[in-house]
């Protein structure tokens, strides 16, 4: 067992109450520089990865809907794709919360679309059993679209 584990590794909640203490205090010189480095960068990090996380599961149901909704909807007249779309307002709803809260992330909006459209693919493939080729190779959805809460794609097929 080591001897040295410090407060961070220790107990992560003091180690960051202790550190919010020593800056309130003015005791900069007692702050633990090097892992408060790492938390500030992981929060960013964190917050993109939550918003390519989200967008992944908008973009999947908005491929669904627009792919699938056609196919199921002729097998059983009675599909709404209310599950569906209840999935497409509540994430366009957490990217909006994630957007207000962190402004910057409105910059990093076309790398994590870009990020997120593959996994969407193949999740989208994956649930509707539809071959990966029949979907689009790039988003075919702008940025408007993919936030507007009115958008939702021609299923028409």
């Amino acid at each position: 067992m080591q001897k040295n584990i410090s407060e961070y590794e220790k107990d992560f909640s003091a180690w960051a109450i202790h550190n919010a203490e020593l800056l309130r205090a003015g005791r900069f010189s007692e702050v633990d520089i090097t892992h408060l480095i790492e938390e500030l960068e992981g929060m960013g990090a964190s917050n993109r990865h939550e918003l390519v996380s989200c967008l992944k599961i908008l973009l999947m149901h908005l491929l669904k809907w627009q792919f699938q909704f056609q196919h199921l909807s002729t097998r059983w007249q009675e599909f709404e794709g209310v599950s569906w779309r209840r999935t497409i307002i509540e994430q366009r709803d957490q990217i909006q919360d994630l957007l207000s809260e962190n402004p910057s992330l409105k910059a990093k909006l076309e790398e994590a679309v870009c990020k997120a459209y593959p996994g969407a693919v193949k999740l989208a493939s994956k649930e509707s059993r539809l071959p990966m080729a029949i979907f689009p190779q790039a988003c075919p959805y702008d940025y408007a679209q993919i936030l507007d809460d009115d958008f939702y794609p021609d299923n028409s097929g």
